[in-house]
């Protein structure tokens, strides 16, 4: 706070539980979860990233981390930056004492992935259309996996489920089958 005082995070809790956060209240959430990430972004040698902070459309608070040599904070399919997300959200839920939604970004690469997953469930639904049977998409986390679900939701020409055991699950897009009606004689 801006007179060095704590915030106090039980009555910001009251407040989210009554669904009346004040733009004061996200401040201190977010100030919370940023000061951490920077703490991890120094150890990783970045001490002049960018940090924008904004609502998500779930909620959530997204901290977007830009202008460094980042590519190792996304790690192979984004792994390290799910890491980083629950140790910052962790941290975050920890000190406030409540759990708050906290999304971290880097360079947008969850923006990205999303509209790639969502182009990939879309390609894998035209082929089903196209030869029938079903397609599945590669090994993806769970959270992805719920895009590429939600993407064809809406397609009544094709159904999805995942198959495969953790960390291997991924989604599989397949016909659907109009079954007439057994004509009984």
């Amino acid at each position: 706070m801006a007179d060095g005082s704590q915030p106090n995070y039980e009555a910001i809790r009251g407040r989210l539980e009554a669904n009346e956060l004040s733009e004061s209240d996200l401040d201190a959430i977010a100030d919370v979860s940023v000061d951490f990430l920077r703490a991890l972004l120094r150890c990783f040698g970045e001490n002049t990233c960018s940090i924008d902070e904004y609502e998500g459309e779930d909620g959530d608070l997204i901290l977007n981390v830009t202008d460094g040599d980042l590519a190792v904070l996304i790690g192979r399919h984004g792994r390290v930056l799910e890491s980083l997300q629950l140790m910052v959200t962790s941290v975050a839920t920890r000190t406030l004492g409540f759990y708050y939604p906290v999304s971290v970004d880097i360079e947008s690469y969850r923006e990205r992935r999303k509209a790639r997953i969502i182009s990939l469930a879309h390609r894998a639904a035209s082929k089903v259309h196209r030869n029938g049977g079903s397609v599945k998409l590669p090994v993806m986390n769970a959270y992805e996996r719920r895009i590429a679900h939600i993407a064809l939701r809406e397609d009544d020409g094709v159904t999805t489920y995942s198959e495969g055991e953790d960390p291997n699950r991924y989604v599989v897009v397949a016909e659907v089958y109009d079954a007439a009606p057994f004509d009984e004689e």
